[in-house]
């Protein structure tokens, strides 16, 4: 699939941390069998922190695919949206920016043995902070998601795309709020490593101690995440545009295409920057055209004749 494909954007986030994960627990392995630390060798250490920042950093991009795709299905029923598609991304990707940056410093302190017991705690606490936030945005996720699902069943829109989609990302949030929540006790727990105090070490939480922990409610949530959106794909289910879209009756319009003008290089600086700049402006082509009715009178997809209809107004 390739990166212009629209289907492709719609989870573009997922490879990017399909490349992460596998650096992360490269780095992990390598260091299973390379581990001893030494003031004079930092490898083991380097390997270590690296392997940590790179498995921490991945589940909050997760977080903020699903908000993309949240947007595009708001895209989809305007009508119904809680608040406009195009502030989803742009709103959200600003506090995800937050967590991540909070994420890879409160790592890289906490992680590493040789910092100072001050910037050890100073990194756990960066760390709680942003599971915190994480934790809250979650929930503020589902209340969009349930309020959503509330007025498309109130306005009798039976889709089963939306159905499907929704779904999804009620299953991948609470498999990301499960997460965060295990790493958020690990977090609360002793966390100060002294490499030089064995019953220091011997009095670290279980949670950091035993593996099989990590591998159940990090490893495996994340592996089941990324499963359930290579199913249920989010391009079988929805649009590829944001201009196509339900009208309140239940027939499915091709609205004004919203054309993206924007070179290569900012397309990617959007992305780089969580949507807060290098913003799309609107550029519109074509007029509005009705596709087909989806209306839950009718009995499949049946095709209707061409007429023109106004596009939507969506707040940018």
């Amino acid at each position: 699939m390739a990166a212009g494909d629209p289907a492709f954007k719609l989870i573009g986030l997922h490879p990017v941390c399909a490349v992460l994960f596998t650096a992360g627990y490269s780095l992990r392995e390598y260091g299973a069998h390379h581990y001893l630390y030494s003031e004079t060798t930092k490898t083991p250490l380097m390997v270590f922190v690296f392997s940590q920042v790179f498995i921490y950093v991945c589940p909050p991009l997760l977080e903020l695919a699903n908000y993309h795709v949240l947007g595009r299905i708001f895209y989809y029923v305007p009508h119904c949206a809680p608040l406009p598609p195009s502030k989803v991304l742009t709103n959200f990707g600003g506090l995800m920016a937050v967590v991540e940056l909070l994420n890879a410093l409160g790592v890289a302190l906490s992680s590493n043995p040789s910092s100072t017991p001050e910037k050890q705690a100073l990194g756990s606490h960066l760390t709680l902070a942003a599971l915190g936030i994480q934790l809250v945005l979650i929930v503020i996720f589902i209340c969009l998601a349930a309020l959503f699902h509330l007025r498309v069943a109130k306005a009798k829109i039976r889709s089963r795309n939306l159905k499907t989609m929704l779904s999804t990302l009620y299953a991948s949030m609470c498999l990301i709020f499960v997460r965060c929540m295990y790493r958020l006790v690990e977090h609360t727990g002793s966390t100060k490593v002294d490499l030089d105090d064995m019953e220091t070490l011997r009095g670290l939480s279980p949670i950091l101690r035993y593996e099989v922990y990590f591998y159940v409610f990090e490893a495996s949530l994340m592996l089941v995440n990324s499963l359930i959106w290579n199913v249920w794909h989010p391009g079988r289910f929805l649009p590829r545009g944001h201009h196509v879209y339900l009208t309140r009756d239940g027939v499915e319009v091709v609205g004004e295409k919203d054309v993206d003008a924007r070179s290569l290089w900012a397309k990617m600086a959007n992305i780089l920057t969580f949507g807060i700049f290098f913003r799309r402006k609107r550029t519109v082509r074509g007029e509005s055209a009705k596709l087909r009715d989806r209306s839950t009178s009718s009995v499949g997809r049946c095709e209707q004749s061409s007429s023109l209809l106004p596009a939507p107004i969506q707040a940018k």
